[in-house]
């Protein structure tokens, strides 16, 4: 692991981030179950919990629960325990068993511990904490900058950091995809990109001191809380729930400078404006405008927000937010944008306009199909707001008019079609407000284009969505996730693969994007939900209800993922039909479908609100809406190019303008590097350190991250390098990891491994620099190691208690010996302690020590002459020493000189060696030119197979120009056909009077049915004849692949003859009678040639003086790639030559400083024997005069001692005489004897 600096570990985040090796061994240690013994099983409430196999019969397991209780499974429920190494692992893709429990194991363990990043490979899993943490600091951030992903802990900054580092390295625009269901925290997360970026990215302090308040790095920052205020809102999981997709383009200059960005946005939830679910509120600009008392008076509002329905619906405080100074916030941050007071006033009036629209009445009129006003307040103040007349504006909504041939009619409204044309305006003017304000603060963030260098896309989006009820919003929201899946499998494997590829592992490319490819084709190709949805829109009477036995009549039992929904269960909504999406499958109800695609809009109340002052913000977003009037307008006046256009806009539906803008994100999306972030949700009661298992297991699987374990089984998951397989796994085969070379040793270890039936072939490939393992081989290796360690450490232990053992009896036997000698000693000490003699010795004994002075004065005056002697040699050898010194100095000043004189000689082969690195740039740039040459001879060759192409696009030109014709008619018939009804229903209030007209009306009516259905055969033979064409297309697309393989077929064919008559154009200088037959030969394959491919031989001349002039220049750059590398082994010798010269001056260097070092120790040994000896020396001649002394005393002593011997000899021979008189005279006088001896010997010490 990489060291981490002590101020990182200081950090107070850091606890958050990594946990110490310390606490994760004791965790690991204390754990209480093991991977052979125990194994996971799923549990309703925790997802899946451990139990303990006892009795295995086959595939049979007979489990131990927790609670005690006992239970068999068979194998196949079960799933694997990864090993305790993997505890708390920062990276899931390292985990053996890749499953379902132990993803959600380790993720809440490390929840639990707070450290809310895990890598899953590509993925970055961030749980939402519900809490603050110190782990977005600066201080973090910093720790962040320029390092690699696996240097530090998983963190939103790593991944952040990698996208911009690729950005500079590889010159490739980047993106990171942050998805997550709503409360996941998907939103705070983009702000903390957002601002790494602008940190990493910004200017100096100095310069950025100059700036003023609105500098770009703020702008970039606080374009998020402007657009949250309209663009969030509160739901029963979050509270600050973004309730559109954003992608969010952050610009940056060539030197990683921020320059500017740009925001798109999608699916903005626009119902959320007059409706709202229980424990929910609409945007959060509404409620704080109601803060604001100015801009309440200013627009005409009320105190209580509960008088307006659109936005009271359910809740209208959140808990834990303040709006009063949220909307401080939201004014701050128009004002580092740079708004206007003028357009952050429109925009805050328009909004206060909505509110007033909810509160607008109608009535029924009685016996009459007409709605009439109740009150006109609330629509008088919504039109003084956008200054407009109401008169005009209410007459719009009740009576609209239409047009009907040439003429405009007034067709009446009930009071349910009024109010949904008041709701369906109210959400259109948001929705268009929103998307003003977006390319607002776009023009505020534009950069020059000649400073853009490249961009880094943030997508924050909503993740897949399963309710107990799905309509159409779910629908496309799991179309653009399913898309986004699609695009990682793709990408995710794409890379794998090359690594593959690149450690040289056979594998078969798999495109595992082409998985989810049906699913994707269900949705959105012809005859498909969405292609059938637009056409049932302008079908005459279709129903929600009919789209649905279409759907059925067209796919069910076709189409595998198209699929009869279950009954409902529980708090689920009825369903119409269900779809097989990679993350499970959805029951969807089409109730509304048709109404929600179709979204129609009151052309005449929109006219009105245009009619308002082209300064004002409510003309400004409909400026490029073109109602029927405005068609009317441009017709008169000629434009018919306009009017085409807006005939071709009213035909647009919502699934159209999805589909558009998805297509132009996944381009955007496919032009990037992606890094993927998935944000999980842990429960629903926003409590922080609590998971619920359930919950979190469908968000993985919803959020891919289980769809990207399903795809990385398929492969090779788990790899380690040669030197780390060989250092952890060498007790498997101690023998062959002896070997020097890493990578020779791997494959000696797992040939021995697999030898041995331990480890299968199939189950690991060895790379150039790794060794690839399948999921769950790092297991068992580690068994092996556990196995392995277990005996090694039972002989360890068992050596060490023999030796244990050996030592406690040799010191027993030590104890008894000690035992034994003392006894003996104590018993000689009794038996000699009152013998008169001994008591003598110890009495004569100290006085002897005087006698031993002199020898020892004589040997310490040997040794101050033995001393001098060795001082004189070291003195000598140090004079040596310095003369060598100074000799070794003037050595290496020569050899500095040299040194000098090598660089310069360097600097100059360098400077010709980059020189003829230009010579080569040039020549390259030639051969590409010329490369670039023969490409475009190429591309002639491919015109003539478009025609093929025109044709047929000429034919469906001329097709899709008949079926506009008949959708004309088809609408001029049901223009007529409303007329016609709307004429019958006043006819039916005069019916007596007008009976005979209205069956002459009735008549003509059926007249036009039959007209109509006429013209709805005629389309079906028209689509007939489409279909017909597009399989005429396919297969003449068909005969172009055909053609384009013959034609490659042919090209190889026609290389393989020049190859050959190049061949024979160099025999052609050895022999003319080879030449002429080798001619001969030639002609005979130009003939074949011709016959095979006539466009080939049309350009053989071409090409071969193309391929002519390519070798020409393979030759030259041949030449100057061997010139280069003349020069390179010239520069390598002088750099080696240079590199010996550094290691004799580092050698010398390091023999003079040995050297030195010897002269210094020596000369402070020297200095030392100096002291001992003047110490010595002093101490001598102090003892000297102590002896001098002391010798008197001495003879005196002797002399007396001499009395006394003579005195006891005299005692001795009367004892003597005494004793040769009596009967035993031999012992006593061997006694006499002995004493004697005893008296001499102790004198002589």
């Amino acid at each position: 692991m990489v060291n981490i600096p002590l101020e990182f570990i200081q950090d107070p985040g850091w606890p958050f981030l990594r946990q110490s090796d310390d606490i994760l061994l004791k965790e690991q240690a204390m754990r209480k179950f093991d991977n052979k013994t125990h194994c996971w099983i799923p549990d309703p409430t925790e997802g899946f919990i451990i139990a303990e196999i006892g009795v295995v019969e086959g595939t049979q397991y007979t489990l131990k629960l927790p609670s005690g209780d006992t239970k068999k499974m068979n194998k196949d429920e079960t799933q694997e325990i990864n090993p305790p190494k993997f505890e708390k692992t920062e990276d899931m893709a390292n985990l053996t068993f890749l499953n379902e429990a132990s993803v959600l194991h380790n993720l809440r363990q490390r929840y639990y511990s707070m450290m809310i990043y895990t890598y899953s490979g590509l993925f970055l899993v961030f749980i939402n904490p519900y809490k603050m943490l110190p782990i977005y600091t600066d201080t973090v951030a910093n720790m962040y900058v320029n390092r690699r992903r696996n240097e530090m802990p998983p963190h939103l900054f790593a991944i952040s950091d990698l996208a911009y580092r690729n950005m500079m390295a590889d010159k490739e625009n980047q993106s990171m995809l942050i998805t997550g269901e709503s409360g996941a925290g998907k939103t705070e997360n983009t702000k903390k990109v957002i601002s790494y970026f602008a940190k990493i990215g910004g200017t100096s302090k100095e310069q950025k001191a100059k700036k003023s308040k609105g500098s770009l790095e703020d702008q970039v920052v606080q374009a998020n809380p402007a657009i949250e205020a309209f663009g969030n809102g509160a739901t029963n999981r979050n509270y600050n729930s973004s309730r559109y997709g954003k992608f969010i383009r952050i610009h940056f200059s060539e030197k990683g400078k921020l320059v500017g960005g740009d925001i798109e946005h999608y699916l903005l939830e626009k119902s959320r404006v007059i409706k709202q679910a229980p424990g929910e509120r609409s945007f959060h600009i509404f409620y704080q405008i109601m803060t604001d008392k100015k801009l309440k008076k200013d627009f005409l509002l009320d105190d209580d927000i509960r008088k307006y329905n659109f936005v009271s619906q359910a809740e209208i405080t959140v808990p834990g937010m303040d709006d009063v100074e949220e909307m401080r916030t939201t004014d701050n941050a128009f004002d580092v944008m740079g708004f206007e007071p003028k357009e952050k006033n429109d925009l805050y009036r328009i909004c206060a306009s909505i509110m007033h629209m909810g509160e607008m009445k109608f009535k029924q009129k009685p016996r009459e199909e007409q709605a009439e006003v109740d009150e006109m307040e609330a629509a008088t103040n919504a039109c003084k707001l956008f200054a407009v007349n109401v008169e005009q504006f209410i007459a719009a909504l009740l009576k609209p008019k239409i047009k009907v041939g040439t003429e405009w009619v007034s067709k009446g409204q009930n009071v349910q079609q009024v109010e949904w044309a008041v709701g369906a305006l109210a959400k259109a003017v948001y929705s268009r407000m929103f998307s003003w304000l977006i390319s607002r603060c776009n023009r505020t963030l534009a950069s020059n284009p000649e400073d853009s260098f490249r961009w880094i896309g943030v997508l924050d989006i909503a993740g897949f969505e399963i309710f107990d009820s799905n309509s159409f919003e779910q629908l496309w929201i799991n179309f653009v996730n399913e898309k986004l899946q699609q695009f990682f499998n793709h990408h995710m494997f794409v890379l794998e693969q090359e690594e593959y590829k690149r450690e040289g592992i056979n594998w078969e490319f798999i495109d595992f994007g082409l998985d989810l490819q049906a699913c994707i084709d269900l949705i959105e190709k012809p005859l498909g939900i969405v292609s059938m949805l637009d056409e049932e829109c302008i079908v005459p009477k279709a129903t929600d209800m009919t789209y649905v036995e279409k759907l059925n009549t067209q796919h069910m039992g076709k189409h595998t993922n198209f699929q009869k929904p279950k009954p409902p269960k529980g708090k689920q909504g009825i369903a119409h039909f269900a779809i097989v999406h990679y993350a499970g499958t959805v029951r969807y109800n089409a109730d509304s479908w048709l109404d929600k695609n179709k979204d129609p809009l009151n052309d005449n109340a929109v006219a009105i609100l245009k009619t308002s002052d082209k300064s004002n913000l409510i003309y400004l977003i409909w400026e490029d809406y073109k109602t029927e009037v405005d068609r009317e307008a441009e017709l008169s006046r000629g434009k018919t190019s306009e009017k085409k256009k807006g005939k071709s806009g009213s035909f647009m539906t919502v699934s159209m303008m999805y589909r558009e803008s998805l297509n132009s994100l996944m381009n955007m999306l496919n032009q990037t590097h992606p890094h993927f972030i998935r944000c999980i949700i842990p429960n629903e009661q926003k409590k922080s350190g609590v998971i619920e298992a359930p919950l979190v297991l469908n968000q993985l699987t919803c959020n891919g991250v289980l769809e990207g374990i399903r795809i990385c089984r398929k492969g090779f998951p788990n790899r380690l390098n040669f030197a780390e397989f060989r250092y952890r796994y060498a007790i498997l085969a101690a023998d062959e990891a002896a070997d020097a070379d890493a990578q020779k040793a791997s494959a000696k270890m797992l040939k021995k491994l697999s030898d041995t039936g331990k480890l299968q072939l199939e189950n690991f490939k060895i790379g150039k620099t790794k060794v690839f393992f399948k999921a769950g081989i790092l297991a068992r290796l580690e068994e092996l190691r556990d196995d392995a360690l277990s005996v090694i450490m039972t002989k360890f232990q068992s050596a060490c208690r023999a030796y244990l053992a050996r030592c406690g009896y040799k010191r027993l036997q030590r104890q008894q010996y000690a035992v034994i000698q003392i006894q003996t000693n104590v018993r000689s000490w009794l038996t000699l302690r009152t013998w008169p003699w001994y008591k003598l010795y110890q009495k004569v004994k100290p006085l002897l020590v005087g006698l031993r002075s002199n020898a020892e004065v004589e040997a310490l005056e040997k040794r101050i002459k033995e001393m001098e002697d060795l001082q004189k040699l070291e003195n000598d050898r140090a004079e040596k020493l310095r003369d060598e010194l100074q000799k070794r100095t003037a050595e290496n000043d020569k050899l500095k000189d040299n040194l000098v004189k090598e660089q310069h000689e360097k600097n100059k082969k360098q400077q010709d060696i980059d020189i003829l690195n230009e010579k080569l740039k040039d020549e390259q740039n030639r051969y590409a030119e010329y490369s670039q040459r023969a490409e475009d001879k190429q591309k002639q060759m491919e015109k003539e197979m478009k025609s093929m192409q025109d044709k047929f696009t000429h034919e469906k030109h001329d097709l899709e120009s008949v079926i506009n014709r008949k959708q004309q008619e088809t609408e001029e018939v049901r223009r007529q056909l409303e007329l016609q009804q709307d004429q019958n229903a006043s006819l039916l209030q005069q019916k007596k009077a007008q009976e005979a007209a209205n069956q002459d009306l009735v008549d003509q009516m059926d007249i036009l049915q039959n007209k109509f259905e006429r013209v709805e055969n005629d389309k079906k033979k028209i689509m007939e004849d489409l279909e017909l064409a597009e399989e005429r297309w396919n297969s003449e697309r068909r005969a172009k692949e055909d053609a384009v393989k013959s034609k490659r077929k042919l090209e190889g064919e026609y290389k393989a003859l020049m190859d050959k008559y190049e061949l024979l154009q160099q025999s052609h200088k050895d022999s003319s009678t080879d030449n002429k037959r080798r001619e001969q030969e030639i002609a005979e394959w130009r003939n074949k040639a011709h016959e095979d491919a006539n466009l080939i031989t049309k350009l053989q001349i071409n090409i071969r003086q193309l391929i002519t002039r390519i070798e020409e220049l393979e030759e030259e750059l041949e030449n100057e790639q061997r010139a280069k590398t003349r020069i390179e082994r010239l520069r390598l010798d002088a750099q080696t030559e240079l590199d010996s010269l550094h290691e004799q001056i580092a050698e010398a260097n390091g023999q003079l400083n040995i050297q030195i070092h010897l002269n210094k120790a020596r000369q402070q040994e020297v200095s030392d024997l100096h002291r001992e000896l003047e110490k010595k020396n002093i101490f001598h001649e102090t003892n000297i005069a102590d002896l001098c002394s002391m010798q008197w005393l001495t003879l005196n002593n002797l002399r007396n001692l001499s009395q006394q011997a003579q005195f006891l000899e005299n005692e001795a021979n009367r004892v003597l005489d005494f004793r040769n008189a009596t009967k035993n005279p031999n012992s006593i006088l061997s006694r006499s004897y002995s004493s004697k001896d005893f008296y001499k010997s102790e004198l002589d010490i």
